[in-house]
This record gives C-alpha cells, structure tokens and sequence, in this order.
C-alpha cells in the first residue's frame, strides 16, 4: 500500500498529520466556514421530518427497571431526517453494564465481542447489531433522568449530551449529524445545548457556535439566480 501524502493544510498544524481530536474538529470547521452556503439541496418540510421506519429492537420490556437510552446513529432520528446506519448503539451506567448483558443473553443476545471502549457488541436473533456502551461519563446521571423519545417513543440521548458525544467522536459522520441537528434545533434547545457544554465541556464552547452557525447557514433558502 502506498504511504498517503499529509496535506499541506494539515502538516501545517501537526507536520506528523496526527490532529489531535479538538484540532481536527476545529479543521473541519474552518474549511466548512470557508465553503458554507445557503441551503442543504432538501426541503425544509423534509429536514423537519422525524421518522421511525427502521424497525431496530425494542429493549424496553427486556431492559425494564434499568436506565438506558439510544446514542450514536439512530439516536440522530429524534432531531434530524431518519438516516441510514449499520448497527443499534445503547448508554447505560458501568455499573449496570453487566446486569444488561446477563439480561440481553438470556433474551436471546449474542456476545460477539468487547468494544474498544467499555462494553460490547452484541447480535439480536434477528441479526441486528447492538453496542452496549458502559458510561462513566460526568453528565450520565443528569442526562438518564431527562430522556427524550424519538418516533418509536424508544428512550434517546437529549440533544446536548449527544452534541458532547459526538463533539468528542470527530468523525466526518459526526460532524455532518452535529450541524443539521443544530441548524433545526429550536431556540429553546439551542440554549440547552449551550448551557450543558458551557457547564461540561466550556472549552468546546467556540466549536459550538461554528456548528450552529453552519447548520443556521444550510437551513437559509438559497437566493434566486432569476
């Protein structure tokens, strides 16, 4: 295989081209700022749409009495236009992280592996893939007792913890979820979001406002060329 080139852009910030995450995140951010105009090419009765159509699995009645909530992917269709994504991401406190596994194998779960991360990849009956992420997050109490629901009224990751999490991920998928999530987001949400960050991670605080700033800027209606 051969070696891949660094970027000019980028060997000027890490000449070894290893961005740290937050200088990769502030890369991406810059280069959208230099390039972002009007409009996303959708609709703007599209990008309201909140759908449920993915039949993923229902863990409510086999996770029951434990608090959890979707994150990743599929969490994003309680915010933005439902998109596709190849497996189930779950959040639950690392100490019920065992108590989940021992409830999901005895429904039928497969253990395919450990993640990287705390927890496990895990296989449905079905076939479906489902991480279980085991947090210790700072945030994980606050945000388990305030959920939200998307349109299956599964349990979702309120938007400013996603936003810290996905902040965090840098990547390119990421970035894109976070400025359509935030371009739509309400003023009421926006203010959250902000707050939470602002009290979890205030150095992220800056990389905030670009992102909602280039989601505002997606969701202006191009001007006419007439």
């Amino acid at each position: 295989m051969s070696e891949v080139r660094i970027p000019p852009a980028i060997a000027k910030i890490a000449p070894d081209g290893n961005l740290t995450p937050r200088q990769k995140r502030q890369f991406m951010i810059e280069m959208t700022l230099r390039r972002v105009r009007p409009g996303t090419g959708s609709s703007h009765e599209f990008m309201r749409r909140r759908t449920a159509l993915y039949p993923w699995p229902d863990l409510r009645s086999i996770l029951q009495g434990i608090d959890w909530f979707l994150i990743g992917g599929v969490a994003t269709r309680a915010y933005m236009p439902e998109r596709v994504t190849n497996d189930m991401d779950i959040l639950v406190r690392h100490t019920d992280g065992e108590k989940v596994i021992e409830r999901l194998k005895k429904a039928g779960y497969t253990v395919v592996s450990k993640l990287a991360i705390p927890g496990y990849l895990l296989r449905s009956p079905e076939g479906v893939d489902l991480d279980v992420l085991f947090g210790k997050y700072r945030w994980l109490d606050e945000a388990l007792a305030h959920p939200e629901q998307d349109g299956a009224s599964y349990p979702v990751i309120g938007l400013p913890f996603l936003v810290i999490l996905k902040m965090a991920a840098n990547r390119g998928r990421d970035f894109g979820d976070l400025t359509t999530m935030l371009g739509w987001a309400s003023d009421e949400a926006l203010a959250r979001v902000r707050e939470v960050v602002a009290r979890y991670n205030p150095e992220d605080s800056g990389d905030l406002e670009s992102l909602i700033f280039i989601g505002k800027k997606e969701q202006e209606i191009p001007p006419t060329t007439e």
